[in-house]
């Protein structure tokens, strides 16, 4: 996985390096290729925004953070990425009927004799 870490107005720090690629691990728990990720840092006058783009097999991961802590930031952003990992890998498991209720209601019913 090669990622791509872009800042505006300011550095990239070697330890700022490592606490994005360690949060970023966080995500592997979920089993799914994460491909091409490109996390960008920029500081604006109210703080710090943290923005991701990962695509993944089950869809794009978009994501903003803004927090007044760079690092917070991150964190931020890598837990709204997780919520809509999680959401994409239950996708299939959120539907909790096995037909639609339109086929149920349209069936015959049977009379009791």
């Amino acid at each position: 996985m090669t990622l791509n870490i872009t800042s505006k107005q300011m550095d990239i720090t070697p330890a700022i390096r490592e606490h994005v690629e360690d949060r970023l691990k966080k995500l592997e728990k979920w089993q799914t290729q994460l491909i091409n990720p490109h996390i960008v840092l920029s500081k604006e006058p109210q703080g710090f925004v943290a923005d991701a783009t990962i695509t993944t097999a089950n869809g794009p991961l978009v994501a903003s953070a803004t927090h007044d802590d760079m690092y917070a930031a991150v964190n931020d952003l890598i837990s709204k990425l997780e919520r809509q990992l999680n959401k994409a890998q239950h996708k299939g498991e959120a539907r909790r009927a096995d037909s639609c209720v339109k086929e149920i209601n349209l069936e015959p019913q049977e009379e009791p004799e």
